[in-house]
């Protein structure tokens, strides 16, 4: 699915601002709450939106591969790295870890050679010694935290 510039100011207004209503998210935006509404009804119905958090697909914004990559840093340039890792888009998550390598970053890439492009980069980035790459084959278990909200209320029960 396409997003253009009004999506992303949308998209943007929604996770910066999520608790704001649609009336005062189209007074921002300077838009009518009948095109607002329009727009996020689209989203939603096109997989972009998948829940009211909001949780956005990047399949859904043509980034369907990813992938976990485990980075290698020079002992002493783990900030740096991480400074430079938020200027990547395409990763959209990163941890610093322990075990084998340094950092651990999920990756979303439009295709196996655009996620290779994204390596690369990753590869040139000063203080970055190695990388090696992860791709995910399928979901198994989506992001969630009803489970664990019910199961630590259930506790908090048991305790009392």
């Amino acid at each position: 699915m396409a997003v253009d510039a009004l999506d992303t100011r949308i998209l943007r207004l929604l996770i910066e601002q999520p608790r704001t209503s649609v009336r005062e998210y189209a007074r921002i935006l300077g838009i009518a709450r009948g095109t607002l509404q329009a727009r996020l009804d689209r989203l939603e119905r096109e997989g972009v939106i998948t829940g009211t958090g909001p949780f956005l697909s990047p399949a859904a914004l043509g980034h369907p591969v990813l992938a976990f990559v485990h980075i290698e840093v020079t002992q002493g340039h783990l900030d740096e790295v991480g400074d430079a890792l938020a200027e990547v888009p395409e990763i959209v998550e990163a941890f610093s870890i322990t075990g084998a390598g340094d950092l651990l970053t999920r990756v979303v890439a439009r295709d196996n050679g655009h996620l290779e492009d994204v390596v690369q980069r990753l590869i040139q980035l000063p203080g970055v010694v190695r990388t090696r790459t992860e791709m995910a084959l399928r979901e198994r278990v989506p992001h969630r935290l009803l489970p664990l909200v019910e199961s630590v209320g259930r506790a908090v029960g048991e305790r009392r």
